[in-house]
């Protein structure tokens, strides 16, 4: 018996009993094999972690309001705990991203919900406005790692035929915790002076169940066999797939590894493609959702829950519509029609008066439906475009450069209704939906239907 059989046996105890494998000519590919259970709990886990964090963002929000009346906060201040846990993000992003190619991705899939669950407890004991920026900042840590290795390890066990519905999914579970924590904090968030150390600690309560879930995950045999690691990689898949899946990728033995691979002449588009549509996707839909009780007081349309409640309600229709635009569209003709659309929505609604409340509000919901269907592609777009050797150094980069341009808007959209104003900041918002709009038509790849190792370029 061979090494790499051998090994195999006995990382898999019951392998033995498990009938003969076919020829590896008539075993089915792990790009095509359908979908089982362990495919089930491992969407479960990424699921689960996104609608941690979905929460966990959604509740800073409401959080604000309850918080001001025990600490009076500049508006400086409030873009620097809204941003905090963004520019957590960003460090953690490029940290871990480049970790998980390094180490494997099942250690940073667990040790990333350890910071997030530890951080999101200890903002309950927070006394300052710098304290909780920390324990933010902290948290979008923990989050960097588990968007760069979550999406990866989803992607390198995933179907091809299922593979877009998987990725995608992650923005519908995450605005599902986003709304949570939108609908608790409307009820509970200024219910007393305390309620803010509650709202915001509540996010460690998910986190910690995802943690303990998480542990006994195996590593992805795509990691494995691009370090050489064939037989480890082959019990895996024979554990969790049985004898007639097999394997197929390659040792990547490229001269260049971690980020400066990613500059590579073969690379450099798909780079700057997914860092420049991802960061101007996400530069809205964080600013204006971060603030959305502010911006609405503005509009005047703050009047009860009725607004709010209805624009929650567009998040989360628009994040499963999305699944099925998804499914049905090419990913270039979604992506760059959702573009558009959003642009159009953003520019008109800075030109309305604000006595146009009806007119306001579809605009506000047509933007919102289609940001959020169109935010499935964040999911999907990275985890295809690179190969297995920096796939997530390159996830980890593009939602490091989404977030620290998310934190930059989140930060200044404050500032800049206060100087500018309503309209002017609206624009900005547009003409950044423009810019994605064009790198898209640029550059935007089509990886639908492709494996992935087609997909990337292999």
């Amino acid at each position: 018996m061979s090494y790499d059989s051998a090994a195999a046996t006995a990382a898999s105890p019951s392998a033995s009993k498990i009938a003969k494998p076919l020829p590896s000519s008539e075993r089915i590919a792990l790009d095509d094999v359908p979908v089982n259970r362990f495919h089930i709990k491992i969407a479960g886990l990424t699921f689960g972690a996104h609608l941690t964090e979905g929460y966990a963002i959604g509740t800073i929000g409401y959080a604000l309001t309850s918080l001001s009346q025990q600490i009076q906060l500049s508006p400086s201040e409030m873009g620097m705990i809204g941003g905090s846990t963004l520019v957590g993000i960003f460090f953690g992003s490029l940290l871990f991203g480049r970790l998980s190619d390094i180490v494997g991705r099942k250690k940073i899939f667990l040790y990333s919900f350890i910071i997030i669950t530890l951080a999101a407890f200890g903002q309950f004991f927070a006394e300052t406005a710098l304290q909780l920026t920390l324990m933010r900042f902290l948290i979008g840590v923990g989050m960097g790692g588990d968007f760069s290795v979550g999406h990866t390890i989803l992607a390198e066990f995933s179907p091809r035929k299922h593979r877009g519905t998987l990725l995608g999914s992650f923005s519908v579970i995450w605005t599902v915790g986003y709304v949570i924590a939108n609908v608790i904090g409307l009820s509970y968030g200024d219910s007393a002076p305390d309620a803010w150390r509650w709202l915001l600690a509540s996010a460690g309560i998910p986190a910690l169940i995802i943690l303990l879930l998480r542990i006994g995950t195996p590593e992805s045999p795509r990691w494995l066999l691009s370090k050489g690691r064939k037989a480890e990689a082959e019990a895996v898949v024979l554990k969790h797939f049985g004898p007639n899946v097999k394997l197929e990728g390659k040792i990547e033995t490229h001269a260049h590894s971690g980020y400066s691979r990613l500059f590579q002449p073969d690379l450099i588009r798909r780079t700057l493609f997914n860092c420049l549509f991802f960061t101007c996707l996400v530069i809205p839909y964080f600013a204006i959702y971060t603030f959305l009780p502010l911006i609405l007081k503005i509009m005047g349309l703050n009047e009860g829950f009725g607004t709010d409640f209805m624009l929650n309600t567009m998040l989360v229709v628009g994040a499963v519509l999305g699944i099925w635009l998804t499914i049905k569209l090419p990913r270039r003709v979604f992506l760059i029609a959702s573009f558009a659309v959003t642009a159009a929505a953003l520019a008109l609604l800075a030109l309305l008066p604000q006595s146009a409340t009806v007119a306001m509000i579809l605009l506000f919901s047509a933007f919102t439906l289609t940001l959020s269907a169109v935010s499935n592609l964040v999911g999907v777009f990275p985890a295809e475009c690179f190969p297995t050797e920096v796939r997530a150094c390159g996830v980890g980069l593009a939602v490091a450069a989404s977030r620290l341009g998310s934190a930059a808007g989140t930060y200044f959209l404050p500032i800049s209704m206060a100087t500018l104003g309503f309209s002017p900041t609206i624009f900005i918002l547009s003409a950044i939906l423009i810019a994605g709009m064009l790198v898209s038509i640029a550059w935007a790849p089509e990886t639908k239907q492709l494996t992935l190792n087609q997909a990337c370029g292999n």
